[in-house]
């Protein structure tokens, strides 16, 4: 970023890592952003010559070239909220995943409280928000478990798309994967991250989705490298075809300090899988 170019407030923020843009655009209008001293506004661009600050506190505007590209998948339970804090002391995503010193991790994308699989998380916003964005027509792959009887039209139907409340859905796959009964399991694909959409999509059809598990994110395949409630950093050769489907140049992973490696070594040995829950006691006589 030279003194002579200037950029969108969110874009430049969310790029120095502090969050996704629909993120800094909240905080830009929840007067949390100030620019050269002054209250910010939705629409302000900036140069590097300007002083950003974040809750008062001082910001280091990078150049594009400068951001650390890092990617890690996260194997999300069902039970854990996508968001920092939860005002009910529920379990976040973000308490499981390394820290980060003078960065924080931007998810890519969002699951539900019952939705579990793959979650993609980086230090790149440019790279998260093309990710997301719908322009980018990124795939995303569930398995999807369903209760009642999954017939030929209701396939078609979602497969030509449906209107939904909030604007019409669709399927571009649906394949069956096994199960009998109510109990039939399907991997379908999506391009778009809307609130439940491929819950709702079944539901269209008047079927109740049981289980659902993001499985692929673009070219990230859920693997064995994560199991629930772990993650895993990708690797330099998969970072770098996720930045060629989001249209960026590739850029060349950094090397962890000591520091960083002991850090995340710790950090990945004090977050253990996750354990099925214990079936409850069935109640002596007694008890009733």
């Amino acid at each position: 970023m030279t003194d002579t170019n200037t950029e969108k407030l969110q874009k430049v923020l969310a790029r120095a890592g502090h969050g996704s843009r629909r993120e800094m655009e909240t905080a830009i209008s929840a007067g949390r952003i100030k620019v050269n001293g002054q209250v910010a506004k939705l629409g302000d661009r900036v140069g590097a010559r300007d002083r950003v600050a974040l809750d008062d506190r001082a910001i280091n505007l990078r150049a594009v070239e400068e951001v650390p590209r890092r990617v890690i998948m996260y194997n999300k339970p069902e039970g854990e909220l996508c968001t920092r804090k939860d005002p009910e002391g529920r379990r976040t995503v973000f308490e499981r995943l390394p820290r980060l010193k003078g960065e924080r991790w931007i998810a890519i994308g969002r699951l539900d409280i019952n939705t579990s699989g793959l979650l993609l998380f980086t230090t790149d916003g440019e790279l998260a928000n093309r990710l997301m964005h719908p322009s980018h027509q990124i795939e995303r792959e569930y398995a999807v478990r369903v209760m009642g009887e999954v017939k030929r039209e209701h396939v078609v139907n979602m497969v030509e798309g449906v209107m939904l409340e909030d604007g019409p859905a669709r399927f571009t796959d649906v394949q069956e994967f096994g199960g009998e009964g109510i109990n039939t399991w399907f991997h379908v694909v999506i391009l778009e991250g809307r609130n439940r959409e491929v819950r709702r999509l079944w539901e269209s059809q008047g079927l109740t989705v049981s289980r659902l598990k993001r499985v692929r994110y673009g070219n990230i395949f859920l693997d064995k490298r994560a199991k629930a409630g772990e993650w895993t950093e990708m690797t330099q050769d998969e970072i770098d075809e996720l930045s060629t489907l989001a249209g960026l140049e590739p850029r060349k992973v950094p090397e962890m300090t000591p520091d960083e490696k002991n850090r995340w070594s710790r950090d990945k040995n004090k977050r253990r899988p996750v354990t099925a829950m214990k079936k409850p006691r069935r109640p002596r006589r007694e008890d009733a």
